[in-house]
C-alpha cells in the first residue's frame, strides 16, 4: 500500500483526505483517522507533506501486516471522524507486537 492508496481509501469512504495518526494506547497500536482533512483551509500540511506523511503510515502498516485490517475496518464501520472524535482502528500485531511496543 502507498500513501496515495491510503488517501483513496479515505476519499472513497468519506469524500475527504483525513489526517491519520498512529497511537499506542494501553499497550495496543491504533490507527486513528482524525477529524482534520487536507481540503480544509486550516489544515497544517501541504499536499506533498500530507502524502509524505501517509506514505510513512502506509509503510508501517505494510511492515506490521495491518493493511487488510485497516481496509476491512473502513469497509464495515459506520463511524466517521468529527470534531474532537477520531475513528480508532485497533491493530492486531499478533506475536510480533513485542517487536514494536516497548513498555
Amino acid at each position: 500500500m502507498t500513501g496515495q492508496e491510503l488517501r483513496q481509501l479515505l476519499l472513497d469512504k468519506w469524500g475527504r483526505s483525513y489526517d491519520i495518526q498512529l497511537r499506542r494506547i494501553k499497550g495496543q497500536i491504533f490507527v486513528q483517522v482524525m477529524w482534520k482533512y487536507l481540503e480544509q483551509a486550516s489544515f497544517p500540511l501541504s499536499e506533498s507533506e500530507y502524502l509524505a506523511h501517509l506514505n510513512a503510515i502506509a509503510d508501517y502498516l505494510q511492515a506490521w501486516g495491518g493493511v487488510s485490517q485497516v481496509k476491512n475496518y473502513l469497509e464495515k464501520t459506520r463511524d466517521h471522524p468529527r470534531l474532537g472524535k477520531a475513528v480508532s482502528i485497533p491493530l492486531d500485531l499478533g506475536e510480533r507486537a513485542s517487536e514494536w511496543i516497548l513498555e
